[in-house]
């Protein structure tokens, strides 16, 4: 029996939609936001208006592009949390409405549940390897930071996150304290490649158990470039390249020693990336180094699936369709994660 699931994602400032049939995606359309770079920052109220005028084209398409009327879906699947409320709103609204007017099962899905199942998304002509049960995932994006046992599509357990500051917040701030464009991460990155790694070095936190902390990088970060400026005021100017390239290194660090230390605690050596920051090549090849290192399977999406996208939510879809998990025309978004 063949299952075809339209996925919505609004959590932040990306309005897109998907079709999946099965595990196979047929489509998969990202309309992103602009505005958002003069601010330096994602503008929740410009966020969610942009989402109003871009959710109806997009839904549009990626059944277009897919080939599917919408009397062919079997259910509607949408991102309820966590994220901006104001943008989760429409997605959810539009979901609810698209549904009740089709006569179609609901589907609410947590956005970070779903960054751990881009792994096992296929692509039509081709079967990729994906993670075998139970396997470890590095979810590393702009808001979190965790390292989550995953028993079953449906069955998942945070055994590490972190207690203030994620990777992601870490290098976007740090790329604001240098002056670098929003989003700063993706700028690092590049900057980071004509760099040396070992130019410098900042503090690492010292958190017990698998847990994750930022803060005090980013603050170490902050004083050393103060104390540079104040005996050269072009010292970022100078060193920019190789200021990105330790930055990346001590943060990739800080998140391998504790993924590294849970899966030898767990005894589990299937390894999965995922978020935002899983697009980061420093962290690829640290997984893959360390999949080489200690015998692990690694998996890493497509760089088309470790932002925020539609596809990944119409594969936790398929798999509570699969389990009659559906929600209620009450579903509220949350702005957290429980």
């Amino acid at each position: 029996m063949s299952v075809i699931i339209l996925g919505i994602e609004s959590s932040c400032d990306d309005t897109s939609a998907a079709v999946i049939k099965n595990d196979t995606i047929l489509s998969n359309v990202i309309a992103g936001q602009k505005v958002h770079e003069e601010y330096g920052g994602v503008v929740p109220e410009l966020a969610s208006r942009a989402h109003q005028q871009n959710i109806i084209p997009v839904v549009d398409k990626a059944l277009k592009d897919a080939g599917v009327r919408p009397g062919e879906l079997d259910a509607v699947a949408f991102t309820r949390g966590p994220g901006l409320l104001g943008s989760l709103l429409v997605g959810t609204s539009f979901a609810k409405g698209m549904a009740l007017s089709l006569g179609l099962p609901l589907i609410e899905t947590d956005h970070l549940h779903a960054h751990v199942l881009a792994s096992f998304i296929q692509e039509p002509g081709e079967r990729k390897d994906v993670p075998s049960f139970p396997f470890l995932c590095l979810l590393v994006s702009g808001g979190n930071s965790q390292i989550i046992e995953v028993r079953s599509p449906l069955e998942m357990e945070i055994i590490g996150q972190t207690i203030d500051d994620a990777a992601g917040e870490a290098f976007d701030k740090c790329a604001k304290i240098m002056g670098l464009p929003y989003p700063g991460g993706p700028l690092i990155d590049k900057l980071a490649q004509e760099g040396d790694s070992k130019a410098f070095a900042f503090s690492k936190p010292r958190i017990e158990g698998f847990d994750y902390s930022f803060s005090g990088l980013k603050t170490s970060f902050l004083y050393f470039l103060r104390d540079r400026i104040k005996e050269d005021p072009d010292f970022i100017d100078k060193h920019k390249e190789d200021l990105c390239a330790s930055l990346q290194r001590t943060i990739v660090e800080v998140l391998m020693d504790k993924l590294i230390k849970a899966a030898k605690n767990r005894g589990i050596r299937e390894i999965s990336l995922a978020g935002g920051v899983s697009a980061n090549s420093g962290l690829r090849e640290a997984v893959q180094a360390a999949g080489r290192k200690y015998k692990w399977k690694t998996y890493i999406p497509k760089l088309s699936y470790t932002t925020d996208n539609a596809a990944m939510i119409a594969m936790v879809g398929y798999h509570k369709f699969l389990k009659g998990e559906f929600a209620s025309q009450d579903a509220a978004p949350y702005a957290r994660q429980a």
